[in-house]
């Protein structure tokens, strides 16, 4: 089983963009989380950054086919991107949103996510520990269907 772990623009910042949301621990820090929780449940993660709507976009459409699944933590673009929408929704691999704070619990416009409708599951609200919980679930999930 073959997992891609997709991190938002601002997301490099961990460790030292708003601690008080966000936390201290860097995008090295979940990355390496996230790719020891596959291993121990018998998969492989890949991980990728970006700060580009359309890099991301990219990654995902070219995941068919090599992927089993995806890890998706959208930041900002989760409240703006219908192209991150369509991309999830057309290349048919099932997605786990991820968010590290609870955006229900933030500004008004951090309510409405485009592409949770698209995804098997949405996780926020637990920091570093949600990149653990997202991939847990996602190979649950696949390993179901």
């Amino acid at each position: 089983m073959k997992l891609l772990l997709l991190n938002g623009p601002n997301l490099r910042l961990l460790g030292t963009r708003e601690p008080d949301i966000y936390g201290s621990f860097t995008l090295d820090d979940a990355v390496a989380l996230a790719k020891t929780t596959a291993e121990k449940l018998g998969a492989s993660l890949d991980a990728f950054q970006s700060d580009i709507e359309g890099e991301l976009v990219s990654a995902i459409g070219q995941a068919r086919g090599i992927y089993d699944g995806i890890v998706i933590n959208p930041a900002a673009y989760t409240h703006t991107s219908v192209a991150l929408r369509d991309a999830i929704a057309g290349v048919g691999l099932p997605t786990v949103e991820l968010h590290i704070s609870n955006t229900h619990k933030r500004e008004a416009f951090r309510h409405v996510s485009y592409t949770a409708p698209v995804c098997v599951a949405q996780l926020q609200g637990f920091g570093l520990t949600g990149y653990a919980l997202a991939v847990e679930g996602l190979v649950a999930y696949l390993k179901q269907n």
